[in-house]
């Protein structure tokens, strides 16, 4: 007896419905096996010999390294990223920080919204995952945030024009000084979309072998770059919110007014600690006049955000300065947005709780508004993980180098905040240093809540409360 033949049709729907039920049970695990395929296609990808300027192929060490470095926009490398890669090369670099800058979610749902002319509900869950962590779990949450789920399509939509306006508004601020600097026409063209990428999505890459040094004191090119890292390291929900109520104060979330106020604040402080730190360092800014330390005191505070950039050796820094870099890579950028870190918006809920125990108050409150415990907890989390990767990579790493502790915790902490400067240590280091931190890229960019949640696979419900206890704290 024949059996019945298997259509084909049957066959693909059980795949996508196989597909369905895993993202509905565990995005947070999908969101880090689609990250895994990224990194592996571009690992292959950046192996072919077309991809190397010398027509061989690449080692695997740097081949992923590469990866790792582009999909999750960190801006370190093992190799002279604009001597060794070819043309092609660069335009996978160049489509990779693109797509690991907006989040791997948002683009698929962006390409959805695109093909379908509409979202559904499971497209507007992935896509808020990636807007905001505490959705990441299954179960309901609170509303009450930046962004509602219904506004989800609209924040794809900004999130897709803000891309495309905000490269293409510093590119076009970057062409004319090129130009003026001698480039050719067409040269100018391609590096300024390249870069101006580089700035948006946080990564610092540079196509040219002189880096940022015909440019190193020009105060409209550094201006153009600090202006690219800002507003992408501001986070979508923020420009969301701002594009809609710029001139109403009033109408903005609290998740906006922490965000901006944090990210202020950390830029002026950390501009000013550069300045006073770095004032009489010969190999810094000891030979500068005053206008141009107080320049560069303040892009070195915006890139060690997450920028990436330099202009100058990070080796020559003092070690207070670099430890100051190190607190401002770790904290990073905010949340929902192209830079790493553990996020500002998480460092002000931190305070905020510190504040209101030394008060004596029993909930956290900031413009007239109260935080859930939820949100106090989630932060601890994001912090005791990112340390704990911070440690355990800078362990295993001073194990097997001899490098000094200062110049390692800073191009781990710079993997892991997915910033890009360095030292000089990853470059140089061996190739089993170089995995680790090509490990700890993928852990910073992912996040550590994401992968919390993948571990834990969903947030258990408990139907009874143990006895309470209070043991001693401090």
């Amino acid at each position: 007896m024949r059996g019945r033949p298997v259509s084909r049709d049957s066959f693909f729907a059980r795949i996508r419905d196989g597909i369905d039920a895993f993202v509905a049970a565990t995005p947070a695990r999908f969101a880090i096996v689609i990250f895994l395929g990224l990194i592996l296609l571009f690992t292959l990808l950046f192996s072919l010999p077309i991809s190397t300027t010398s027509g061989r192929q690449a080692p695997l060490v740097d081949a992923l390294f590469t990866a790792v470095s582009v999909i999750c926009v960190t801006g370190l490398s093992t190799v002279d990223m604009a001597t060794y890669w070819s043309p092609f090369g660069h335009v996978l670099v160049f489509l990779g920080v693109e797509i690991g800058g907006v989040g791997v979610l948002t683009l698929a749902s962006i390409l959805g919204l695109v093909i379908s002319r509409r979202l559904g509900l499971r497209q507007k869950l992935l896509a808020a995952g990636d807007a905001n962590p505490l959705r990441i779990r299954k179960g309901p949450i609170a509303e009450s945030q930046a962004v509602r789920l219904g506004e989800t399509g609209s924040l794809l939509l900004t999130v897709a024009i803000s891309a495309l306006v905000i490269e293409a508004g510093v590119a076009i601020l970057l062409f004319p000084r090129m130009v003026l600097e001698g480039v050719p026409v067409l040269d100018a063209a391609w590096q300024s979309i390249y870069i101006s990428a580089m700035a948006f999505t946080n990564t610092g890459f540079l196509p040219t072998t002189e880096g940022l040094s015909p440019y190193a004191g020009d105060v409209w090119f550094l201006s153009a770059l600090m202006i690219g890292v800002f507003a992408g390291a501001i986070g979508f929900p923020v420009i969301y919110v701002l594009a809609r109520n710029l001139r109403k104060p009033k109408r903005w979330s609290l998740h906006v007014k922490i965000t901006l106020l944090t990210f202020a604040l950390l830029f002026f402080l950390g501009a000013a600690a550069y300045f006073v730190l770095e004032f009489n360092n010969p190999r810094t800014f000891g030979n500068l006049d005053p206008g141009q330390r107080i320049l560069q005191s303040f892009f070195i505070s915006s890139m060690a955000r997450s920028g990436g950039f330099a202009t100058i050796d990070m080796s020559h820094l003092d070690g207070s300065s670099l430890l100051v870099t190190d607190m401002l890579m770790f904290i990073g950028g905010g949340s929902a947005s192209t830079a790493g870190g553990i996020k500002v918006t998480t460092l002000a809920i931190l305070f905020l709780a510190a504040f209101a125990e030394a008060r004596g108050n029993s909930e956290m409150e900031a413009y007239e508004r109260r935080i859930p415990p939820d949100v106090l907890r989630l932060g601890v989390s994001v912090v005791l993980w990112g340390a704990t990767t911070v440690a355990g990579a800078c362990i295993l790493l001073l194990l097997i180098t001899d490098e000094p502790l200062d110049y390692v915790l800073f191009d781990v902490i710079s993997a892991f905040a997915t910033c890009g400067l360095t030292t000089g240590f990853t470059q140089n280091s061996s190739d089993a240093a170089q995995y680790i931190l090509a490990a700890t890229m993928f852990f910073g960019r992912i996040g550590t809540v994401t992968l919390a949640a993948a571990l834990a696979a969903s947030q258990r419900r408990q139907l009874f409360r143990r006895p309470e206890e209070r043991p001693i704290v401090g």
